[in-house]
């Protein structure tokens, strides 16, 4: 089998996107639009709750939105005027539909639907916790945790009950939280999942990025503060910020890849940014070249920018084929290796005869740059150099980006030349992690405070990983149901 699906790719694995609309009478239809525009960030399953008055429909199924809420039927399903949606991919957890978010349970005060966007880096040991004490879990998602605890909560509101859970919990979350009164937008206190508010005529929208604001014409009011939960019902909007303040550590990668460049995160615009990272990558890897080639689509903006920085002309000189499906079976295995071409494709006239700078915004095991590299020789290039458009990915993130473990990171295991050399390339660069800093427009990287979460590259992890610190080390919830079931 020859595969395009996005998360056998040498990626790291977008995180997942959430979407709610409270006050509109198509929710449902504008939470599936706001969801289209969230694909990039969650291609396994996608689910949409609403609320008509008395109960809460729900679709939920694997695939990608526009297969599973193409349906005129299916959106007529979901009736109300309020509906929270979810796309997603497995960070914590297995990719069974009982994991498809939102998640809904009944709880003595009504029933309640949660959408989470990032990882809990404790859910084994409060979930261990909540199974003594009691509970039945039904999915292996860290999403049901909240649940749980919600439900265990003495306080009798429904806001102290999931400040009461927020407090138990140690990881990145943004969350839309949808009740029979209510919409509910949180983020964790260092704000590294992304979660923006906005407005529709009289109806209130919460996004994990400005993009699914514009598909449905509305107008962005502001970013949801880390640690804030934002409360939205028919009396208006209330702001509780239960948490001590901390240092925002927003997660640095969302301007290096996962968000859509069309977005502004944080203030500021992705493609700009990742445009400026070009420019940081020409002055500080510059290399003589006849043209400068993006890997399509990430490396585009930056490309752009090396192109200017350096005065080296800028060519399409691989195509990506937008209209390939998830999978693709080949009757032999002897012709497995020409995967590759079914998503990119080399345009030899640009490349012939020249020697190329390839821009790409990472590299994780290194398995797609080297036939991308293949396929740029095979086209007729003379030379073949790579830029990075981050710096070395040599640590896993365990808050909402499915990285592999340490071991099967490239960088990680190996110095520079000797990845530069597996690859195949005539020279290897990354940006260095001051100039992606200054590429967000700060002076560097403040070592005693840094402005995001990059460990992903420095090995800093701003929240306790207190799974992997203990016993619970190499577990994962995805393995719990053979463990109860053996």
């Amino acid at each position: 089998m020859l595969t395009t699906n996005p998360f056998d790719d040498d990626k790291l694995r977008e995180e997942c996107g959430v979407f709610g609309v409270f006050g509109s009478p198509d929710a449902a239809a504008l939470t599936a639009l706001g969801l289209h525009a969230l694909q990039h960030r969650g291609q396994e399953a996608a689910g949409i709750v609403s609320y008509d008055g008395s109960d809460f429909p729900a679709h939920r199924a694997s695939g990608q939105v526009g297969d599973i809420f193409g349906s005129q039927d299916v959106i007529k399903s979901l009736q109300g005027h309020r509906a929270v949606g979810h796309v997603r991919y497995s960070t914590a957890g297995g990719k069974g539909l009982r994991n498809v978010q939102p998640l809904f349970a009944d709880f003595e005060f009504g029933g309640l639907a949660i959408a989470h966007n990032g990882n809990l880096t404790n859910a084994l040991a409060v979930r261990d916790r909540l199974v003594r004490r009691g509970s039945i879990f039904q999915s292996t998602a860290d999403t049901e945790v909240f649940i749980h605890l919600i439900a265990t909560s003495l306080y009798e509101k429904i806001v102290d009950r999931l400040i009461d859970a927020l407090r138990q919990v140690e990881g990145a979350y943004s969350l839309v939280v949808m009740t029979q009164k209510k919409l509910i937008g949180v983020r964790d206190p260092l704000g590294v999942r992304p979660l923006v508010l906005g407005k529709l005529n009289d109806s209130y929208i919460f996004s994990s990025e400005t993009v699914g604001l514009d598909i449905v014409g509305a107008e962005f009011i502001r970013d949801v503060e880390p640690g804030e939960i934002v409360e939205i019902t028919d009396a208006g909007i209330r702001s509780t910020k239960p948490f001590k303040p901390v240092k925002s550590r927003f997660c640095i990668f969302e301007h290096v890849y996962f968000a859509r460049p069309d977005s502004i995160v944080e203030g500021s615009s992705v493609y700009d940014v990742r445009k400026n990272i070009g420019r940081e990558l020409a002055r500080e890897s510059a290399v003589e070249a006849d043209v400068v080639v993006p890997i399509p689509d990430s490396g585009v903006p930056p490309a752009l920018g090396y192109a200017e920085e350096s005065g080296i002309p800028f060519e399409l000189g691989i195509i990506r084929n937008h209209y390939v499906g998830r999978t693709f079976i080949e009757p032999t295995d002897q012709i497995r290796h020409l995967g590759v071409k079914l998503k990119h494709n080399a345009n030899p006239g640009k490349l012939k005869g020249k020697r190329v700078i390839l821009v790409d915004d990472s590299i994780v095991r290194g398995t797609t740059s080297t036939k991308i590299v293949e396929l740029v020789r095979h086209a007729g290039a003379a030379e073949v150099h790579m830029r990075i458009t981050s710096p070395p990915t040599a640590n896993p993130c365990f808050y909402g980006v499915d990285t592999p473990s340490k071991e099967k990171l490239m960088a990680a295991n190996y110095d520079i030349e000797t990845m530069a050399k597996m690859i195949g390339v005539d020279s290897l660069a990354f940006v260095s992690i001051d100039g992606l800093y200054r590429a967000t427009g700060l002076p560097g990287r403040d070592a005693q405070s840094p402005a995001f979460c990059d460990a992903c590259f420095t090995g800093d992890y701003p929240i306790k990983l207190t799974d992997h610190q203990t016993e619970n080390k190499g577990r994962k919830l995805s393995q719990l149901v053979e463990r109860q079931t053996a």
